[in-house]
């Protein structure tokens, strides 16, 4: 069904072309090229794995404002959060409870995860869904691709196509807690048969759910084209400008119950008169450049080849008041009555990243062959500077270079993989891929050790990794299909890995993935069952502690596994009505968990013991309807409880009550309905519309931070524990009730 939807839209695509310029331009070939750079990171329709496709109608419905995360968020296994309460700045996405350092991204197969973090920032890429064709999301181990390695998923996105006819969209949206989008898409068509050329210009704006917690983001996407009978070659170019008020510390239940929903500790501190103050510029600052180059080249029917290169730089800064410093780690000379104070720090960094991307795909009757890889080049400078400091009197200078280290990463992979039809209705598939990762730091960093002396980075780690992937997809008819496969990757520890255990370096990740399915498809009805087992050494787990700047920690738990079931599924019992729906039940668990406990200094282990931020259970419905030009859809998620340690504790103990460790589960709906104005004189269609999210109106945290001592409980058990010495939290992210965006479409 997909191969024939394809075939149509190419062939309607080609006619329109062919009107344009009928000897000059195969609008079938021009498609083929322009998504020849994504085809070799993809999952085709006979690989044995479990994945999802999104096209730009199917974000269009749902793309008000709220970053991408959010228009990913019904799609299996997904788990979305945001740090302003509103999906727009800071925002996070999971999928079978892996984090995003842990989630490979890549855009036209080029990496876009940052190369040290290995997460991804999309405040950093607002209203990049506007410039998208499509997306496809892999869930386990995925096909090998570029970047990192997927632990959990990975997002293969491919930007919008050069279209043949020229057109104008403006997109616009405004709602609850100042909320706004604004859009512009512009598009050239082709230029005497051979140039075409697109665009797009975004602003985006809230106010925040939570408390200042203010975002104002502008972004840009370009592209310029030269299309030949068997060569495409395009220059692509697209940027971000983040300014986002600091909301990552979150609130705890106290504080809540206190303060609002809405208490936002961030740049808290007391003025010179002793009142409680917020700082206004405790801000993240990032400004990030994307140049990409592809060729794409049809050698024969059966073969084509694509070579890319790109350049990103990134440079930013965030500010934060910081409370009763010990002065000494900010190399300020300290008096003996002064060795702590107040003071405004400023964190910077500036990177760039580089490299080429190619693959060889070989296509002829029932065989498909790729042979594909790339290198890049990561080079970045990290350093803080102390630029005010309280009650200054010339003694100290507060305009003051505390540290800077340098980083350099080189990551170089290269892979085969096949998939033929050897017997009837069986495709075997096979995947093999070398990475070579090598990473260094060198330079003083911000900690200091308990002599008070400056940690200085001098690392200098390489990595060899071999992953091989292999399945067999049985095709019993057109309505049922099964599959099985099995896949390897390593990963490498992340920068904050290697700064949250400078004594202990940290060991690289493996994780052995079994995949097996089944698929349905019918008339009206269609539906499929994944079961997974993903068995880890060494994988990195959320503790569910923060650090000193807000990140959360990760460590290494030895064995541990991720297993479950996905269920998907689809009707459209009438032409005007459907519904899709998806559920995840899953069981992730680390082994032989060992810690010391903190009141005997005694070596626990702990047998089993739930992973944090993976819920047992999700689930997600759309129901939609048509009449004429109206349309309406509601969207619903459940999501489980979740633990947000890695201990297995419930709560902990502070002056004689329990204060919960656990993220509650929560059910939430969002109900759009929109109209679509056609056949207007000076517009070709207009359509208005609005969304209620959270129509409900449930209050729930979907993600949050936690820390606990822990103690025996006497009876061979454990307990939290908390003393007044120690520091002990609980804090949650809260996320807004019912809210409500209006937006607009028009398209020229």
């Amino acid at each position: 069904m997909k191969k024939a939807i394809l075939l149509c839209s190419c062939l309607e695509a080609a006619t329109i072309a062919l009107a344009v310029n009928p000897l000059e331009v195969d609008s079938l070939k021009l498609k083929e090229l322009q998504e020849v750079q994504v085809v070799s990171t993809r999952a085709s329709q006979k690989v044995p794995m479990a994945f999802t496709n999104l096209k730009m109608e199917d974000m269009k419905d749902i793309n008000f404002g709220k970053d991408l995360p959010f228009l990913l968020s019904l799609t299996p296994s997904a788990l979305t959060s945001s740090d302003a309460g509103t999906g727009i700045g800071y925002t996070s996405l999971r999928v079978r409870g892996t984090d995003a350092t842990r989630i490979n991204v890549t855009a036209n197969g080029i990496p876009i995860n940052d190369a040290e973090s290995n997460g991804l920032y999309w405040v950093n890429m607002p209203d990049f869904a506007s410039g998208l064709n499509s997306i496809q999301i892999q869930r386990g181990v995925g096909t090998s691709t570029n970047g990192n390695g997927a632990f959990g998923a990975s997002v293969n996105m491919q930007t919008e196509n050069i279209a043949d006819k020229p057109y104008v969209n403006f997109d616009a949206s405004a709602g609850s807690y100042g909320s706004h989008k604004e859009t512009l898409r512009f598009g050239s068509g082709l230029l005497d048969g051979h140039w075409g050329f697109s665009g797009r210009l975004s602003n985006i704006g809230s106010d925040g759910y939570i408390r200042r917690a203010s975002a104002r983001l502008n972004s840009y996407f370009f592209q310029g084209g030269y299309f030949g009978e068997t060569t495409v070659v395009k220059f692509i170019t697209f940027n971000g400008t983040e300014k986002t008020y600091h909301a990552w510390d979150y609130a705890t239940k106290d504080e809540m119950e206190e303060y609002g929903r809405r208490y936002n500790p961030c740049g808290k501190y007391k003025d010179a008169n002793g009142q409680t103050a917020f700082y206004d510029d405790q801000t993240d600052n990032y400004h990030q450049q994307h140049y990409q180059l592809l060729w794409n080249q049809l050698l024969s029917s059966q073969l084509n080849l694509n070579v890319a290169l790109h350049y990103t730089h990134g440079y930013g800064y965030y500010e934060q008041y910081k409370k009763n410093q010990e002065l000494y780690q900010y190399l300020l000379v300290p008096t003996p009555s002064d060795s702590t104070n107040d003071l405004i720090r400023r964190k910077l960094m500036e990177n760039d990243f580089y490299g080429t991307v190619f693959s060889l795909n070989y296509k002829k009757s029932n065989l498909q062959a790729t042979f594909g890889g790339g290198w890049n080049k990561y080079d970045g400078e990290h350093y803080g500077d102390v630029i005010w400091l309280r009650g200054y009197n010339g003694s100290l200078n507060p305009d003051n270079e505390y540290y800077r280290n340098k980083a350099h990463k080189q990551d170089f992979n290269t892979y085969i993989r096949v998939n033929d039809e050897f017997a009837r209705g069986l495709n075997g598939y096979v995947d093999l891929q070398y990475r070579y990762v090598d990473y260094t730091m060198t330079g003083p960093s911000d900690l200091y050790d308990k002599m008070q002396q400056q940690i200085s980075y001098n690392m200098n780690t390489h990595f060899n990794f071999f992953n091989p992937k292999a399945g067999l997809y049985w095709t019993i008819n057109p309505n049922h299909t099964i599959y099985a496969s099995y896949g390897m990757a390593h990963k490498e520890p992340t920068r904050n890995d290697y700064e949250d255990n400078v004594k202990n370096l940290p060991k690289a990740e493996m994780l052995n993935d079994f995949e097996w399915g089944y698929k349905f498809t019918g008339t009206t009805f269609a539906a499929g069952v994944n079961f997974y087992y993903m068995h880890y050494k060494d994988q990195f787990v959320l503790t569910g502690q923060q650090n000193a700047i807000g990140e959360m920690m990760a460590q290494n738990v030895g064995d541990s596994y991720r297993r479950g079931v996905e269920l998907t599924a689809s009707w459209k019992p009438f032409s005007f009505l459907q519904w899709n729906g998806n559920t995840t039940w899953s069981h992730n668990r680390s082994q032989n968990l060992k810690f010391y406990l903190d009141d005997i200094q005694e070596l626990y282990n702990v047998k089993s013991a739930p992973l944090s931020f993976s819920p047992d259970v999700t689930v997600n419905s759309v129901v939609k309807g048509f009449y004429k030009g109206f349309t309406a859809s509601l969207q619903s998620q459940f999501v489980g409880e979740q633990y947000m340690t890695t201990t297995g504790l419930r709560s902990y103990l502070e002056d004689d009550k329990n204060v919960s460790l656990m993220l509650d589960k929560f059910f939430v709906s969002n109900l759009d309905v929109s109209y679509t104005f056609r056949k207007l004189k000076l517009v070709k269609s207009l359509i208005l519309g609005c969304t209620i999210y959270n129509v409900f109106g449930d209050k729930y945290e979907s993600f949050g931070a936690a820390y606990t001592l822990t103690k025996s409980d006497g009876k061979g058990g454990m307990m939290g524990y908390q003393d007044a010495d120690w520091n002990s939290y609980s804090v949650y992210s809260a996320q807004a009730p019912v809210n409500f965006m209006v937006h607009l479409s028009v398209d020229f």
